[in-house]
Order: C-alpha cells, then structure tokens, then sequence
C-alpha cells in the first residue's frame, strides 16, 4: 500500500475471506450486464473483449471480480452453458493469466430475467405475430425468457406477458446450475455467485409475494417461496463441495409498491415486495442453506432506481439496509450503489458491512482504484451516474423499450470513456505526422478533441469566447443535485494544464482562415430554439435560469417536459419552487436513450410531491403573469404564474461547414448528449 494513500481509505485495502477464499482488499467490482465472460446478446462463447476488460481492472488493485451475468441458458439458440466445454477450456487458461494479478473472480450465473425481461418493439411485433413466434422460437424464444413464477405482466409490455415456469423447468435449471459451477471450479474460478434474489430478476421473483401466486412447493409459504434459490446453493455445494464459495446477489428491501410501481427514498408506502423484516428471516435463512456471501442493495425493475441509481439518488441510498442486514448474518456482506469511498471505508471500519460495491465507476476510469491508492483521488475521471451508454433502456407512454439493436448488444460501454468495452475500435495511436490543430470551443466536444489529439501527439490550441471551460455543460453542471458533473469539470481542467493543452480564453474567432492551422475543429455548440408563441419574450431560457442569470418566482412553468425540462422542475422544486410542466407529448422524457431509473425516478417524484404536468398540450401564450395551454381536445387554460422557463431544445450552430480542412464536433454536428459528444470527439481525433 503506497504512503501516499489518504489514511481514510485503509480499510478498504484489508484482507477478508469469503468463506475459504481470501481477498487482498475490499473492492468488489460488480456485475454488469455486457461484461459476461461468455457473450451477451449473442451465442455463449469466450468473450475476449470482456476479459481483457476485466484483467485491466484486476492489474489495477481491485480486490473481487464479478463478470456481467451469465445466463445458465443463452438468450439465443437455447443452449445450456454448460454444455459449451471448449469454452471453460479457454477460461481455465485466462484465469491462470488472471490470478497473477492477485485478484479473485467469481463468475455471476442467472437463472433469467422472466417479466424483467427487456421487450422491444420488435419482439412485441415477433410475438404477437403467431407466423413469426414459431419461426422465431428456435433462435428467441421468448415464451422461455420471460417466464416467471406465475402468470405476471411484463416490465416493459402488456403485449408479451409472463407464463409460470413449470417444476420440470426449475429442475433441469437448478441441475444446470450445479454443472455450470463445477465445470466453472475446474477452470479455476474462485467461486460463483447467483444472480438473483435481487433485483426482480426471475429467483426474485418466485420470492416475493406480489409476483409468485404459485401453490406447489415452489409457492404459498416462506419457505416455498425462497425453495428455488436455496435448492440451487444445495445443488451446486453436493457438486463442488462445500468450500467452493457461493455469493448471492441479494436485495434487502423490496422498495416496491406494486407492477411498475417503485418507492422512493423516504417516502410511506405498503410494501408489496420484500420488506426489512422479511429480509432479516431470509437473510439468515438463505446462509444456512449454504450461501457464503451477500452481495446487496435494494429495489427491483419495478423499483429501478434502487439498483441503477441515476444522479438524483442519494449517495451509498442502500447502506443502511446493508448494515441492517449485516446484524443477522455471519457470513460477509457487500453494500453497492453510488457507493463512496469515505463512507464505505467508514462502514468497513466500523464491522457495519465487510466490501464495497461498485460497477459504473470501472466503466469511466479502469485505474480509479490506483490513483486512490497513489493518493491521486482528483485524477479519476468521476461516473456521472448517467446511464447515456450503459443502460440506455428507456420506457415511456406507448413504447416498450425504445432502445437502438446496437445498444441492446453493447452493454456496459460509457458515456465518458469510448474505449470501455470498446477496445478495437477506439484506441490512442500515436501519429507519425504531427499537425497543428485549433479547435474553436472548449466545451466537453472540443476538450475531448484537444485531449484526444495531444495524447496521439498533435500540437493543439483551442479558442474559447469566453473566460472558462465547459461551454454548455456549466449549466447541466449548475443544480444541485448535479455533484459529479461539477467534479467532471474539474477533472478537464486538471486534464488540459496536466496535457499542456495552450487555452486562449476570451478569444472570439469569425474567420476560420485566420488561423494558421494544419486542421480546425468546430466545436461551438447550439443555440437555443425558438418556437412561435405569443409572448415568448416573456420567459426566460434554460441555461439562463441554470446558470442564475435571470431569477423567477415561486410558480414556474416549465415549457418542456423532456430530460432538461424535467430536470429544471426538479430542481425548482428542491429550492421550494412550485413548477408546472407543459409538455406536448403523451409522457415526460418521452426520448430515445433516457435510461428507465433515471426518467421513472422523476417521473414518480413529481406524482408523488404533486408537481402540476399537463401533457399532450400546446403553450399558446405567455403573459406577465400567467399562460394559456390548450390541450389535445382543443380546449384552452389559462394558469397563474410567477415566471416561465423555456426548454425546447436546441438548433447546432457551425461556425464553418465540413471540408477536407474542417470538421465539427459536439453539439454544432448535431444536438445530444454527453455521449454523443465525446464519442463523436474520438471519431474525428482518432482520423487526425
């Protein structure tokens, strides 16, 4: 351990067992899906991209592995796992690669999804087409994948519901769980852990009340309801042994109040799922059945933001279940979930949980783990809890999950980071030929433009209009609520002076030939819309509110009921404003990509606290002190308020067109999200 290291964080870097099996520290990097040693979305195999992934992160002081969920079954074609023998030959020589890092890696298996099962409107239109379903079956069948321990409605869709898995069923899976273990033991692997009771994933499902009305032994009383897990570890000890560890992935509390219904922190609410006195007896219940470690946080889909914390979730939201928890049970038990550093060490310190949990931070910096050690804490490129590229599953009012194929098989990439997961295709390669670039702008799209080229080599200097980095993202970064974004902002700056990238600030550039530049860059962002409404001059734009340049009153509405928008109302709401959202669409965040957890989040928020929305509806005018809105039937409202803020989007304004000497980045190639800003950054450095 360096003496660098902040005296704070030691107890993160002592030695614990699970079971047996001895882990050099207390950072577990959990599962997430796309990091699956044996595929994703595809045919089960050795996938190469998640283990070189995953060894990165092990060269870099993580203590515990978990790979992304492995599905006893593949999702495609139906083949058991361990039937594929030639692929645990393979894993047996990476973990021989894998131990000399010393690290431990426990592989993650899933009994399946069953109604959390992620349907797309194509595999509505597949199922619901009887010609297409039977045609479909042999290579996605969805009857198999979705089924559940009763008959339940889907997550996502009413269009493809849940049938009850039969006993045969359970049988043969619990049977090839035990052989997936052993086979994944004789290849060396330290232990497996089983996903899950957890999450509303298909075990968690046969353990809660609200979705398993089953009245066989796998239904009714407590210990019918959690026979399928339990069996399962039995299962797996007669064939491994009982030193062989097994996890579970495991939530505490429920937070759920029925389908597609969650809880949000602090609120009352009859829990449909399970609840902390349950958990206690399961808890205890499930490590005397065999289970040597629980690994924990709460929620389920229904709950989503529980297990995916977006940024308006508190920091460490499922410790103090954890450490509940943790007083009935001898065997460890790890917290995840926008865990932080301090706290957690604080918590291990304390005996109150035995690890830490994180998942998305090893998506943004794969070395954060040793910068914390180097003592170099403002050096990790911090997760903004996002979800813009690792979860872009989203939902709203008439769609199932409106989510692009290619994000459906590439889980687990990052909005901040390309190369994550994405190794091949983007890289740092260092030129032979050095230009001089200028970039004009050094918001997000041109910093990562600057830093990208610098690292490959080229000379670069970039025009700013005005006194500081960040351009429009200062004002994304402005709410409360918004911590890590305001810590991104800080981590370019360390970047640029650490690069020596030269900043002209105050530089307003008219004439791209008056640089003398090999190659510029355009990076001068949008502006925003402007729609025709009476009176619009009466209301104040989103970045001016955000960045405090004009103040409002106590009622605002808020023209916009997408991500932006909604974020303004809660924010508004939060400084103990009353916001009213007018929105056009059928639903709030009614967008492409806007991960589930975060837009279910606000939308349940703003029911529950009853912020006034009106949706399909038009803004007609905007007075002093109030405005008109007519609805989809034409009929017209006339609401008082203080001050109106527009968010209505935002139109790319180019400073030059595109040629063999120009190219354009960030939001002036076209308006999106962080994703598609820095991503696009790499495209154009990476061709420089």
């Amino acid at each position: 351990m360096s003496i660098k290291m902040n005296e704070k964080y030691s107890p993160l870097f002592t030695p614990w067992k699970i079971g047996n099996v001895e882990i050099k520290n207390r950072i577990v990097l959990t599962s997430m899906g796309g990091t699956s040693l044996f595929g994703w979305m595809e045919p089960h195999h050795f996938d190469k991209e998640a283990a070189n992934f995953l060894l990165e992160r092990a060269k870099n002081n993580v203590g515990l592995v978990l790979p992304g969920i492995a599905p006893i079954r593949n999702v495609l074609f139906g083949r058991w796992l361990y039937q594929n023998k030639h692929m645990f030959k393979e894993l047996k020589k990476y973990m021989e690669e894998f131990h000399k890092t010393g690290a431990k890696l426990f592989v993650q298996l899933t009994a399946g999804f069953g109604r959390s099962f992620t349907i797309s409107p194509m595999m509505e239109h597949m199922y619901t087409n009887p010609v297409l379903r039977v045609l479909a079956k042999p290579i996605i069948n969805l009857d198999r994948l979705t089924a559940s321990s009763s008959p339940n409605p889907n997550r996502w869709s009413d269009k493809v519901p849940s049938r009850a898995l039969t006993v045969k069923e359970i049988h043969k899976m619990i049977d090839g769980f035990a052989k997936t273990a052993k086979l994944c033991m004789e290849a060396g692997v330290d232990g497996v852990e089983i996903h899950a009771v957890h999450e509303g994933y298909l075990l968690d499902q046969f353990t809660m009340k609200y979705t398993n009305q089953r009245t066989d032994e796998y239904g009714g009383s407590f210990e019918n309801r959690y026979r399928f897990p339990v069996e399962i570890v039995k299962a797996i000890k007669k064939e491994c042994g009982n030193d062989f560890p097994v996890s579970l992935r495991y939530s505490v509390v429920s937070k759920t109040k029925g389908f597609r219904m969650g809880a949000l922190p602090g609120e009352e609410y009859t829990e449909v799922g399970r609840d902390m006195e349950e958990s206690i007896r399961a808890a205890k219940y499930l490590e005397e059945a065999g289970y040597d470690m629980l690994n924990a946080d709460n929620g389920t889909y229904d709950a989503w933001y529980w297990s995916h914390p977006p940024v308006y979730m508190p920091s460490n939201c499922n410790l103090n279940d954890a450490i509940e928890i943790k007083k009935y049970v001898n065997i460890p038990v790890v917290c995840a979930g926008k865990m932080t550093p301090d706290v957690a060490s604080k918590a291990i310190a304390n005996g109150e949980i035995d690890a830490m949990g994180v998942a998305r931070q090893f998506l943004t910096d794969p070395k954060w783990v040793t910068k914390l050690i180097n003592g170099e804490p403002e050096a990790i490129m911090p997760c903004i809890n996002c979800h813009n590229a690792c979860f872009t599953m989203c939902h709203y009012n008439g769609t199932s999950n409106d989510q692009s194929l290619s994000d459906v098989a590439g889980m687990a990439r990052c909005a901040l980071n390309p190369m994550t997961m994405q190794s091949k295709k983007y890289k740092i390669v260092k030129t032979k030929k050095p230009l001089n670039i200028a970039i004009v702008g050094a918001g997000i799209g041109g910093l990562e433009a600057a830093r990208v080229l610098k690292m490959r080599g080229h000379n670069v200097i970039v025009y700013e209009k005005s006194d500081k980095i960040g351009g429009v993202f200062n004002a994304a970064a402005a709410p409360s609520f918004k911590v890590h974004d305001k810590e991104l902002l800080k981590w370019y700056e360390r970047e640029i002076k650490r690069l020596g990238i030269e900043i002209k600030f105050n530089t307003v550039v008219n004439d791209i030939n008056s640089l003398k530049a090999d190659k510029v860059i355009i990076a001068t962002g949008a502006k925003p819309k402007n729609i025709p409404i009476k009176g619009i001059e009466n209301s104040i734009e989103a970045c001016e509110y955000l960045l405090n340049k004009k103040d409002v009153g106590e009622r605002v509405c808020v023209i916009g009921g997408g991500l932006t928008g909604c974020e303004i109302a809660y924010d508004l709401y939060l400084k103990g404003k009353k916001p009213i959202i007018v929105e056009m669409k059928n639903d709030l965040i009614a967008a492409k990509g806007v991960c589930l957890a975060n837009s279910s989040y606000l939308r349940e928020f703003f029911a529950l606290n009853k912020v006034e929305v009106h949706l399909n509806t038009k803004t007609k005018e905007i007075k002093n002190n109030s405005v008109l809105i007519e609805d989809k039937d034409g009929n017209l409202k006339e609401i008082a308020v203080d001050s109106v803020i527009r968010s209505i989007g935002y139109n790319p304004t180019p400073l030059a067109k595109p040629s063999k000497k120009v190219y354009l980045v960030g939001d002036c190639n076209g308006v999106g999200n962080l994703r598609t800003v820095i991503w696009r950054a790499w495209d154009v450095a990476m061709k420089m």
